[in-house]
């Protein structure tokens, strides 16, 4: 099963085998985004702040997790508000009973998975197309998050059209790419020099660049694979 599912901002694609599932994912979002608007109507800083932030402990899960992927990787916590959602989304979806689930968040993915799953990169303009990786079946949540500086709304100071990081902390896993992105510069050297913003971080597997005609890589990767990456697919607004 696969649907589209839309509030205010959030829009993601969820794909499921039953509709309990599909009902658990759609359940988690409504409850977690309340509670992050309710955190941003008390502190409107946290939603504008590009920068590390500090609170308490006492906050929202949601909220938390969010702070601490900003905080590793140096930005603010609202880098890391798509793959949160997708997270605690396939959690809600593993609760009750799925082995296999996956959540796009605009990019920003999580998933767990009893089936070989291709995902396609999606990078704009730059002339490297329908490419993707295979991710192999595994019985515990992954992220895999993009940023891009070409597509999209985000807010991203870089060139990269797709920076992707692979994760098994879903909100770390956007965190990064936010910030991967924002290292992107032009060029074959700019690629590669992109990766050391995420080298040293701990629990980030490993990162895709693609900046024009380059692609680079850093870390342990799925398997690349051609894909046939229908704009009509991906999830957007």
């Amino acid at each position: 099963m696969k649907e589209q599912y839309r509030l205010k901002e959030t829009i993601v694609t969820i794909l499921a085998d039953t509709a309990k599932h599909m009902d658990a994912a759609r359940e988690a979002i409504v409850f977690h985004r309340k509670e992050l608007e309710h955190y941003i109507s008390g502190d409107p800083f946290f939603q504008s702040t590009l920068e590390p932030y500090c609170v308490g402990q006492d906050v929202p899960e949601v909220v938390r997790r969010m702070i601490d992927a900003g905080n590793a990787m140096g930005i603010g916590p609202m880098s890391a508000v798509a793959g949160t959602i997708s997270a605690l989304a396939v959690e809600a979806m593993v609760e009750a009973g799925a082995t296999f689930a996956i959540v796009d968040n605009g990019g920003d993915i999580a998933m767990i998975t009893d089936r070989p799953v291709v995902m396609g990169i999606y990078a704009g303009e730059s002339p490297l197309k329908n490419l993707g990786f295979v991710m192999e079946p595994r019985d515990s949540i992954t992220g895999v998050c993009t940023s891009s500086g070409t597509v999209g709304p985000s807010i991203s100071f870089g060139m990269a059209d797709a920076a992707v990081v692979f994760s098994d902390n879903v909100s770390l896993a956007d965190s990064a790419a936010t910030a991967l992105g924002n290292a992107t510069g032009l060029g074959k050297d700019a690629v590669q020099g992109s990766f050391d913003v995420v080298k040293d971080v701990p629990g980030i597997k490993g990162s895709i660049v693609v900046q024009g005609e380059y692609m680079g890589f850093w870390g342990s990767v799925p398997e690349l694979t051609k894909a046939r990456v229908r704009y009509e697919c991906i999830t957007k607004g």
